[in-house]
């Protein structure tokens, strides 16, 4: 019986990790390009050039684009996140200990998974807009959205921002941006409790983990999906042993992750300072 009670309790906590991670783990996963199951320590990332038309005379060959093909390798690395449950502790409190330590789990390593991502966003060294001692503005906005444009970046709804908190303030104070007679109704920051918007074909999502210097200037990300690419050879999983000498399940949440930097053309880093006033 008891043997029976800990495989229950085994995969419920499997399940609950799993859930954990997917709800509340990850924000900028599903930003970038993915490739999971991998097998090996590496995946590689396909980059093909831009291609030019050309006309033919007739019954000529028809003319070959000699499109640039390149590789991107990521490198995976392998993380853990594991705690210790003791079974008689469980009795004692008012509160679901697996599951607190189900989702702390699987926010750590959802927290690891953003870092890589961020990581491989801050690699890139072509569009830098500078702080300027000031904090995010529309025209720091607009001008990431022209030099995509300049740089032919799509516009198919795959953009994204990434910005701080004190950064998301100051877009809140933009009228373009809260104001449904630019955006639609549908589109209001305040019109649920999800913390991501549309605005100028891009979507919007504040995050805590973006890099700040010693001067106080947030380094935030305006990118295509496309320019950056996420690999995962393991997804979470979870093990859950029991220690008799502790009477105690060992929980241990881990996942082997990595990412890159595919194409700098399709990011720009813009600078904000959060210099109190």
């Amino acid at each position: 019986m008891s043997t029976t009670i800990d495989q229950a309790f085994i995969k419920q906590f499997e399940r609950e990790v799993h859930e954990a991670y997917q709800r509340q783990g990850s924000k900028l996963r599903n930003t970038v390009r993915t490739i999971t199951g991998v097998n090996g320590s590496s995946a590689v990332f396909q980059k093909v050039g831009k291609g030019t038309a050309s006309t033919k005379a007739t019954h000529g060959m028809v003319p070959v684009m000699n499109l640039d093909h390149s590789n991107i390798e990521v490198i995976l690395s392998d993380y853990y996140a594991g705690d210790w449950v003791d079974r008689l502790d469980e009795l004692k409190t008012n509160i679901d200990e697996r599951q607190i330590i189900a989702n702390a789990g699987a926010q750590a390593l959802g927290r690891k998974t953003d870092e890589l991502v961020i990581n491989a966003l801050a690699s890139a060294s072509a569009n830098i807009i500078a702080d300027a001692n000031i904090g995010l503005t529309k025209d720091k906005i607009l001008s990431a959205f022209e030099t995509f444009g300049e740089n032919d970046v799509p516009d198919d709804g795959q953009r994204f921002c990434i910005v701080g908190w004190k950064q998301w303030s100051d877009l809140l104070a933009i009228d373009e941006f809260v104001n449904a007679d630019y955006i639609g109704a549908e589109n209001l920051p305040f019109s649920s409790i999800t913390q991501a918007k549309m605005f100028l074909g891009t979507i919007f999502i504040p995050h805590s983990g973006l890099p700040v210097d010693g001067s106080d200037i947030r380094s935030c990300y305006y990118y295509h999906k496309t320019a950056v690419g996420h690999a995962a050879a393991s997804d979470v999983q979870t093990d859950v042993s029991w220690h008799g000498d502790r009477a105690s399940h060992f929980v241990n949440n881990m996942m082997s992750q990595g990412a890159g930097l595919i194409d700098e053309t399709g990011i720009v880093t813009i600078n904000c300072d959060e210099t109190p006033d």
